[in-house]
C-alpha cells in the first residue's frame, strides 16, 4: 500500500492582538504568522479496516479523538462516505504545547494527504473551510504562504506574499506546559481589572511590521514584533520572567512569545549570526533550543 508524507511545518506569531470577546467565546484577535521551517513529518497510508489510527513515539501525542489528525481525518471520513481507514504516522519534532501550533500543522497536513488518498478533489479554499472548523491556526497552514494576516479568530487569512525577505530564528522552548484557555482567561481577568492599558493603534501597529518586514531591517523589526498574551502568560506563570531575563542577559537583542508560549524567539538576518546566539544558550536545563528559518 502507499504511503504520502509531508512535512508539517511550525509558525511563531510577530505580532498578536486581542480585540474582544466574541459572542461565540472565543476572541477577535489580529496576528501576523510567519511559516518556519521547524517541522514534523506526517505519513498516512490506508487500512483495510474502517479504523483510524494515530501513530508515535512522542509520549505526548494523544492517539485518540482529541487529535487534531484524528479529527481531520474523522471529519473527511464521515462526511465523505469513505468506508477504508487510516494510519496517521506522526515524527515530532516541535515541542507540544509550546505557541508553535505543531497540533494545527499536523491537521492542515493530514487534510493535505488525505485529500490526494482519497482522491477527494477539493480546492484549497474548501480545505481552509474545512480546517476552520477544526482549529483557529488551521487555515494559516493550508493557505501556502510564508506569511499570513489572521483576523476574525485568526483563522480569516490573508496571505502577505510580497514579502519576500527570510529570516533566522533562535527559538527558546521552555519546558513548560503552557494552558492556552487559561492564558485567554487570565487576559480576560486582567483587562476586566483595567490593568492593561491599549496605548496603540492595532492597525497602525500592523503596517508599520509589515513595513519594516519588506525593509528587512532588523533592529527596527525587532521594535515593532508584539504579543498582547505575553502579559498574561508572564502573570500565570511567573518563573518564565526569570527565563525570560536569563535569555535576554546571555546575549539575545531581544525575545518575543509566540501564540500563547512559552516558545520565545529572537530573529536575525543570518544563519550565521543565529547560530551563535543560540549556541551560547544551548545546554540549559529549564528550556531547548532550536534554529529555524522562514520557509
Amino acid at each position: 500500500m502507499k504511503t504520502y508524507k509531508i512535512k508539517s511545518y511550525a509558525k511563531i506569531n510577530l505580532y498578536l492582538e486581542v480585540l474582544k470577546k466574541r459572542k461565540d467565546h472565543y476572541h477577535q484577535i489580529v496576528t501576523l504568522f510567519e511559516r518556519i521551517d521547524l517541522s514534523d513529518q506526517i505519513s498516512i497510508r490506508p487500512r483495510a479496516d474502517k479504523a483510524i489510527r494515530i501513530i508515535s513515539t512522542h509520549p505526548d501525542i494523544p492517539k485518540d479523538k482529541t487529535n487534531l489528525a484524528y479529527r481531520a481525518a474523522d471529519f473527511l471520513k464521515r462526511g465523505f462516505a469513505i468506508e477504508r481507514g487510516v494510519d496517521i504516522k506522526i515524527d515530532k519534532r516541535i515541542p507540544v504545547a509550546c505557541g508553535l501550533a505543531g497540533g494545527s500543522s499536523n491537521a492542515a497536513s493530514a487534510l493535505l494527504l488525505l485529500n490526494r488518498l482519497w482522491k477527494l478533489k477539493l480546492t484549497r479554499k474548501e480545505l481552509i473551510a474545512y480546517g476552520k472548523k477544526l482549529g483557529a491556526d488551521v487555515p494559516f497552514f493550508l493557505a501556502d504562504t510564508a506569511f499570513a494576516l489572521g483576523m476574525g479568530r485568526g483563522d480569516d487569512i490573508r496571505p502577505l506574499r510580497t514579502i519576500k525577505k527570510r529570516f533566522w530564528h533562535v527559538l527558546v522552548v521552555p519546558r513548560l506546559k503552557v494552558s492556552t484557555q487559561k492564558v485567554y482567561l487570565r487576559l480576560d481577568e486582567l483587562l476586566g481589572k483595567k490593568k492593561v492599558v491599549r496605548l496603540t493603534n492595532t492597525g497602525n501597529d500592523v503596517k508599520i511590521l509589515l513595513h519594516r518586514l519588506k525593509q528587512a531591517k532588523i533592529p527596527l523589526l525587532r521594535n515593532s514584533l508584539f504579543n498582547r498574551l505575553q502579559m498574561s502568560t508572564l502573570n500565570l506563570y511567573p518563573q518564565l520572567n526569570q527565563l525570560k531575563n536569563l535569555i535576554l542577559d546571555s546575549g539575545l537583542p531581544a525575545v518575543q512569545m509566540s501564540g500563547s508560549g512559552p516558545a520565545m524567539y529572537g530573529i536575525f538576518s543570518s544563519k550565521k549570526e543565529a547560530s551563535a546566539r543560540c549556541r551560547k544558550l544551548s545546554g540549559h536545563r529549564k528550556y531547548d533550543t532550536f534554529i529555524a528559518r522562514t520557509c
